[in-house]
């Protein structure tokens, strides 16, 4: 009997336009210039294939040469495991205004958990590219085309991710993903740069048979656009699009009740929440989300977090007695200070409204994982 082959997602980056209302990262263009990123791959296989995309540029994106590589440390790879990334059998290619690519396949076998370094080379001025703010690693920025150098020890240093969206892995049998959709308690925020210790990485640690893909953008609302799509709006992009998707894992609502000029009131959240689980259910997919952590002790400016606090502590009240989701895991209670539960426990807390590794370590612990185990069987 043949094992039947699939491609499933390894690792997901959901980007953000740059031309977004509000910035926590100034925009920049490319020219002649080499990036060098890392991605983690929650998932492994024996080959892969890289996706970019230009989706939110008017201007065609031209990729002079984009190679894949086990990353060593730093900005340097592993040599011996570097290879050209193709297109249509060819190491250029173009991406049209508002598209999307994906490479052909890559003879690389990766195991789950393995860093590999993506390096782009863009030969020709590019828009402001697709971005994402807060993915808690680091890049590198170079004149000219180094994408096959060991090493890019005179790079510019960058806290931003650009144009890569996503590795799938080809895998044998069953690989099932539960794709983690929501803000920046998924993005990573708050954890240790550099050091996967996100609540999603967190998970997958536990996870036996499957794995998760971080769908989180910080600052990312369930309602309405803020810092990227609305969650709403996203949905079918960003989980019923992804390869191999059998479960969803939501945190959404911080963002909408402290975040912007306007934001939710409860009953604009139960209506949101309600339609985020039937558009899962509707597709055959069992959704799990999360009650609202605390951030009365946030320390950024001009957020509306006085408002937001008696609006959180009545979705939560509701979320824990809903039948609307397949589960619901308290995470407001695993991290919120007994003695002051609007507030995040001290040691969970890294800026008042986002939590350090134990806090994301925390998030994971909460999750009921026979649950999730059995709907990734």
């Amino acid at each position: 009997m043949t094992t039947q082959q699939q491609w499933v997602a390894g690792f997901r980056a959901p980007l953000v336009n740059p031309a977004e209302e509000i910035r926590l990262a100034e925009p920049r263009g490319f020219g002649d210039e080499t990036i060098r990123q890392v991605v983690r791959v929650a998932g492994g296989g024996s080959r892969l294939r890289v996706r970019l995309t230009n989706r939110y540029s008017a201007e065609e994106l031209v990729l002079g040469a984009v190679r894949i590589a086990v990353r060593a440390a730093g900005s340097a790879i592993v040599r011996e495991t570097d290879t050209p990334v193709l297109f249509d059998g060819s190491a250029q290619a173009k991406v049209a205004a508002y598209g999307d690519i994906v490479s052909d396949p890559v003879e690389l076998a990766v195991p789950a958990g393995a860093e590999l370094a993506v390096s782009l080379y863009l030969p020709e001025r590019t828009g402001f590219p697709a971005f994402a703010h807060m993915p808690v690693e680091t890049g590198w920025i170079v004149d000219g085309d180094r994408t096959g150098d060991a090493a890019l020890p005179d790079a510019e240093e960058t806290t931003s991710r650009f144009f890569l969206t996503g590795i799938d892995v080809l895998v044998d049998g069953d690989a099932p993903v539960l794709v983690a959709f929501g803000d920046s308690w998924f993005e990573g925020v708050g954890s240790t740069h550099g050091a996967n210790r996100r609540s999603v990485d967190r998970l997958n640690a536990r996870l036996e048979h499957g794995w998760a893909v971080n769908q989180g953008i910080g600052g990312n609302r369930l309602l309405t656009d803020q810092v990227g799509e609305h969650g709403l709006s996203r949905f079918e992009r960003d989980v019923l699009s992804v390869p191999g998707v059998r479960a969803v894992w939501a945190n959404f609502g911080i963002n909408d009740l402290i975040l912007g000029e306007t934001t939710a009131t409860a009953a604009d959240m139960i209506a949101g929440y309600t339609e985020l689980a039937r558009r899962a259910h509707d597709a055959g997919l069992p959704i799990y989300i999360n009650t609202i952590g605390p951030f009365a002790g946030a320390i950024y400016p001009g957020l509306n977090v006085a408002e937001g606090i008696p609006v959180r502590r009545e979705l939560n009240a509701w979320l824990r007695t809903t039948d609307v989701f397949d589960a619901v895991f308290d995470v407001a209670a695993a991290v919120e200070d007994p003695d002051r539960p609007d507030f995040i426990r001290p040691e969970f807390d890294s800026d008042g409204m986002h939590l350090d590794d134990d806090g994301h370590r925390a998030i994971a612990e909460s999750v009921n994982l026979a649950l999730v185990a059995a709907a990734l069987h």
